[in-house]
């Protein structure tokens, strides 16, 4: 005989094609425990051409998750397949968060939330710059450009290769978002408080152009969303030239809060003991 308490265990997951590198279960899988709470989070892999049947389970009750967070490459779909974005994803045009509600399906998007929630608590007082420079121009910075716009930085420099997709960003967030090329950032520096790089430099060991942070107004924060290494290569400049650093890992820990409140009903905390976990993880994984 089954147990009539089954009814009541939520069951989320984190879709991406491929996923099974996600760390997304680890802080789930520790939250559940922590808070004592019965259910699951899992890793559940979903190819491109079978994402919208996977969203139409979903809908109907039919995959036996009541919602889940959603990764590369299907955050842009799983905003418009979904039946009731929030403004944050219609803003953006994608979702990383999934619930849902009377066989409605939910979306947001918590990514601008765990950026900002990162640099809150490891860096007291970031917000209180005019000026922020954003390296790289891919979809990573749409949802960090949206949180520090939406945090009252009044001048947000989009630094980029190719200007004309920082314009696109421009164009989308409005008039505090400028773009600006490459051979520009000394220039735009000069001013500015916060310094988040966006882009892949630096990542697994991978080599970071020489950046001088001096320039900078005294105090200022650099902050990198890369946490593989965890102090990367454009930390480790910021840091010898005496600037504030915040790495990347609290984003990856602080936006995955709120999905867990929707799914299992209490909000939880990022912890000490949380941020070792996923550090041994990467560790492990080198």
């Amino acid at each position: 005989m089954r147990d009539s308490r089954e009814t009541f265990v939520n069951h989320a997951f984190v879709t991406g094609y491929p996923v099974k590198h996600s760390r997304s279960p680890l802080i789930h899988g520790y939250w559940l425990k922590q808070l004592g709470l019965e259910g699951s989070y899992r890793a559940h892999e979903v190819a491109p051409e079978d994402f919208p049947t996977f969203i139409a389970s979903l809908r109907s009750g039919q995959s036996g998750f009541i919602g889940g967070n959603v990764t590369i490459p299907h955050k842009e779909t799983a905003y418009a397949l979904a039946d009731r974005p929030d403004e944050l994803s219609t803003e953006l045009g994608a979702s990383n968060t999934l619930w849902v509600e009377g066989g409605v399906v939910h979306a947001t998007n918590t990514d601008g939330y765990g950026f900002t929630a990162n640099l809150d608590e490891r860096s007291v007082g970031w917000d209180r710059c005019d000026t922020a420079i954003v390296l790289g121009a891919g979809g990573a910075s749409r949802a960090v450009i949206q949180a520090v716009r939406d945090r009252g930085v009044k001048t947000i420099h989009v630094v980029n290769r190719t200007q004309a997709r920082a314009q696109e960003l421009a164009e989308r967030f409005g008039p505090a978002v400028h773009a600006q090329p490459m051979q520009a950032l000394p220039e735009v520096m000069l001013d500015a408080g916060l310094f988040i790089n966006t882009t892949s430099l630096g990542m697994d060991g991978s080599e970071a152009p020489d950046i001088d942070f001096t320039v900078m107004r005294p105090g200022s924060v650099v902050t990198d969303i890369v946490y593989v290494p965890l102090k990367t290569p454009i930390l480790q400049q910021a840091e010898a030239q005496g600037h504030r650093i915040v790495d990347g890992l609290g984003m990856l820990l602080h936006q995955a809060a709120p999905g867990f409140e929707k799914w299992f009903g209490k909000r939880p905390e990022v912890d000490a003991t949380l941020r070792q976990i996923i550090i041994d993880d990467m560790a492990r994984h080198a």
